[in-house]
């Protein structure tokens, strides 16, 4: 019997494993599902498609056009008396048209900033990539700090429902005050209300899991021993030098600076001449009772010069010079918002690892203290209900802060990562 009962249970654990919904699974299932994430996948087929409409600037239009109409006319009498006449025209015209530019300053830098643009949607891509990364390690580690508290708080309202069953018993016996009663079903009270508000967080966390991650079947499956800690520099200087070359908000500055140099260009450029040369051929085909047909061929060399459009172009080449130079502070701005955003989040990472082994000393203290005071309370010494009562509700409140802490040192490890721009799928090896 015991060999069944070890061999039942190994197959139960077995089965929850394949079940379970691992914390690199769920980030796997963000990366690849996410609808903010996929629209931002083709936010950048989009950019690959501008690149396109760029090239085509340097290569040739040809156009083919062709016509047909008809015309009939009748006249009996004229108006002077001379014989009527009759008209029949019936002309067919086909044609195509060969037009290349030689000379455009501006393509180049439309070309140019298309080839950034391209480079600027993969960097927001990986930008989009860090925050569904980071939103996902949130409802996961949010959703089992949820399931811990209601587990906590249920697990002291039945704890608080034995006491308030006791405690009546022993006012029966005479050996507390019915002020002792009134404690305890205060206490109970206070509980279930708690409880209400643990089972409400749960749903709403469970709801936020969802809608980042996708569909949970069970929350059970949820497996906290699956989150580990992640592989992050050793020394603040280190995280520093490592967003200099990562960070996406870094790089989309300086990415956007470069394009508003090449719109700069680009507007200086609608004051330079442009060039085209053209081929046109037409064949005309007239198919009336006087049959004509003719072919025509015609080069045409066209430099266009504005000289002057009411100042629209020179207000347009300012506006992107300031452009330009707002780019460049914004830029600057970003250098030094990134150094700072860095130490903190190396900060509040440092805070958290050290708070969590705080707190975790101090469950360890408050479990011991309580398992104490509850059994000198029970053997009848003179220990009182409410002694009993305080010395729960700081083990709860232990209990329900380490949840706390462990769910903000893992974030405070996603947010480090993420501050250097290394929160991305590669890393964290979930492609």
């Amino acid at each position: 019997m015991k060999l069944f009962f070890k061999i039942f249970l190994i197959l139960v654990l077995s089965l929850s494993s394949v079940f379970a919904e691992t914390f690199n699974a769920a980030l796997k299932k963000a990366y690849k599902t996410n609808p903010e994430l996929n629209a931002e996948r083709e936010s950048l087929n989009i950019s690959e498609q501008e690149l396109n409409v760029s090239l085509s600037s340097y290569l040739p239009t040809i156009t083919l056009e062709g016509s047909k109409s008809q015309q009939d006319t009748n006249k009996l009498t004229n108006r002077d008396g001379s014989n009527a006449s009759i008209t029949d025209i019936d002309p067919e015209v086909r044609s195509i048209k060969v037009v290349q530019t030689l000379v455009d300053f501006g393509r180049g830098a439309e070309l140019a900033k298309s080839k950034i643009g391209i480079d600027l949607a993969k960097v927001k891509l990986l930008k989009k990539e860090q925050e569904i990364l980071y939103k996902a390690a949130d409802a996961y580690t949010g959703l089992i700090s949820s399931k811990e508290k209601f587990a906590i708080n249920r697990s002291n309202v039945n704890l608080l429902e034995r006491q308030v069953e006791t405690d009546r018993i022993r006012l029966e016996r005479g050996r507390i005050t019915l002020s002792d009663v009134a404690q305890s079903e205060s206490s109970l009270a206070e509980a279930q209300a708690k409880l209400i508000q643990a089972e409400n967080d749960l749903l709403t966390s469970r709801l936020n899991y969802e809608n980042v991650i996708g569909q949970l079947n069970d929350i059970e499956s949820l497996d906290k021993n699956s989150i580990n800690d992640l592989d992050l520099p050793n020394q603040l200087i280190d995280a520093i030098e490592i967003s200099k070359k990562n960070n996406p908000d870094l790089i989309i500055a300086q990415l956007e600076y470069e394009q508003s140099k090449k719109d700069t260009v680009s507007a200086r450029s609608d004051l330079a001449p442009t060039a085209k040369l053209s081929f046109d051929r037409s064949k005309t085909e007239d198919l009336s009772s006087t049959y004509d047909e003719s072919e025509k061929d015609t080069f045409k060399a066209t430099v266009t010069w504005p000289f002057f459009s009411g100042g629209k172009n020179y207000a347009n080449l300012n506006k992107n010079k300031s452009a330009e130079l707002q780019k460049s502070l914004l830029l600057e701005n970003s250098i030094k918002r990134n150094q700072t955003e860095v130490a903190s989040a190396w900060s509040s990472y440092q805070s958290n690892q050290s708070l969590l082994n705080s707190v975790k000393a101090q469950v360890d203290a408050a479990e011991i203290a309580n398992e104490g005071i509850v059994s000198e309370y029970n053997s009848g010494s003179d220990r009182t209900t409410l002694e009993v009562i305080q010395s729960n509700s700081l083990l709860l409140n232990a209990q329900i802060s380490l949840a706390d802490s462990e769910r903000n040192y893992v974030l405070s490890q996603f947010n480090l990562l993420k501050s250097i721009g290394l929160l991305n799928s590669e890393y964290l090896k979930i492609q």
